[in-house]
């Protein structure tokens, strides 16, 4: 019975594993280097061809009981005119909704629904991946650290198949990559974080706003609570103030609000004021906005990667999570096709690499949000009507152009997932 060892036990990690066991495959090992899966993080946008790939895997209900709807996006210039507004998801003609959702309730999901199917042993926490060797032929052999604190000792294994999806800073990929180094960062710094604020204050919409230096996307990620309060992620990017400024060690650093919320003073939007949504937040966190250069080959031997593993990009389109579901059920669908492992990786980078290097790279040039900077550019100080500055013409052309570079736009999407049977399908909901 064929061994699939998944490093990283992430949106990626786990969606892969559910897709090999739908594709079926039984003898799946996830290990995932955090003591626990645990809740944390800020909020995710997943576009309609992620949530069609997670229908058909039966976990869609599930994962919509901690999601909004996202039905509008809007983008705005910093003096708060408004440069378009687009219906999303099912009103804009798609089968299945976008979702707006905390990160850590669609991990702990599909967490449960691994644990559920392929059983306890199945997810293993606290096991870091330290080295990867043989990767040219036959079975790789993996040596994993087990810890709960303290070293608890160190073992080997040789799976039949070995899956990288342990993030930016994968060790898989590095094993297949070596000297390339820490990820280039682009000197701009994002914050994040999410607040608790009054339903009226959230807006129903996904925002996102700026010139040609600043950017604050806003969201709401869940219905009122009883109090009539719901909670909305942010994100801010801003140019560094701080030259030579770098993030050795834990990403995930801590800051003060006060420490970047006067830039962004007197931003509002339609009744949504960013810096009340700032100041709403327990915690806020500083992260540098970098990515992966795109890759020649994702794969050697038996051994691939997905998700930010194999194509991390800057936090642009709602790309980074949505890309890494349709992975999973992309590689498990190839390796369900293909007798021969190395075959199946070798179809498996021809579906997705090509579309993946273009996503980005367009998303180093901004993607669908330079129509942001194109209205900066044109009038800084403001409009009264875009057309006037951006021809709708060349607003709907950026748009449908970035849909069409991931295979996202609802032709594509609604013609149902190409990586066959489904668990879940109920489509239109």
């Amino acid at each position: 019975m064929t061994h699939i060892m998944i490093v990283g036990g992430g949106i990626a990690g786990l969606t892969a594993a559910l897709a090999l066991h739908t594709a079926g495959f039984e003898r799946i090992t996830v290990v995932e280097a955090a003591p626990e899966i645990r809740p944390v993080g800020a909020g995710l946008n997943i576009m309609p061809n992620a949530v069609r790939e997670l229908d058909a895997l039966g976990v869609l209900d599930r994962i919509e009981e901690h999601a909004v709807r996202t039905r509008e996006l809007r983008y705005y210039h910093r003096s708060g005119c408004l440069i378009s507004r687009d219906p999303r998801g099912l009103a804009a003609g798609y089968n299945w909704p976008q979702l707006s959702v905390h990160r850590g309730a669609l991990q702990l999901t599909l967490a449960e629904a691994v644990r559920d199917r392929l059983g306890e042993s199945a997810l293993l926490s606290g096991v870091r991946v330290t080295r990867v060797d043989r990767l040219d032929g036959g079975r790789p052999r993996v040596t994993l650290e087990h810890s709960d604190g303290a070293r608890r000792g160190r073992a080997s294994l040789e799976p039949d198949l070995l899956i990288g999806a342990d993030g930016i800073r994968s060790a898989v990929r590095a094993a297949l990559r070596p000297g390339e180094g820490e990820p280039p960062w682009n000197g701009m710094l994002v914050w994040r974080g999410i607040s608790r604020v009054p339903a009226h204050r959230a807006g129903d919409f996904m925002l996102i706003a700026g010139d040609d230096r600043l950017r604050a996307v806003v969201y709401p990620i869940s219905e009122p609570a009883d109090g009539g309060d719901v909670l909305v992620n942010w994100a801010l990017a801003a140019p560094s103030e701080t030259a030579g400024d770098t993030f050795r060690g834990d990403w995930n650093r801590s800051v003060a609000v006060a420490a970047f919320a006067g830039r962004f003073a007197g931003w509002e939007f339609d009744g949504v004021s960013v810096p009340e949504i700032l100041h709403a937040a327990d915690a806020a966190y500083e992260y540098p906005m970098v990515d992966r250069d795109p890759l020649p080959l994702w794969s050697r031997g038996r051994t691939t990667l997905i998700g930010d593993a194999a194509h991390a990009m800057y936090p642009i389109g709602s790309n980074g999570a949505t890309q890494s579901i349709v992975d999973g059920r992309a590689l498990a669908h190839a390796l369900a096709g293909h007798r021969d492992p190395v075959a199946a990786l070798t179809a498996y980078e021809a579906d997705r690499r090509p579309a993946m290097t273009r996503l980005q790279l367009s998303n180093r040039q901004k993607g669908p949000e330079v129509v942001i900077d194109l209205a900066h550019r044109r009038a800084p100080g403001g409009f009264t009507d875009i057309r006037d500055v951006i021809p709708e013409a060349e607003l709907t052309g950026i748009a449908a152009r970035y849909a069409a570079t991931g295979a996202f736009d609802p032709q594509s999407v609604n013609q149902g997932s190409p990586y066959g049977g489904t668990v879940g399908g109920r489509g239109r909901g």
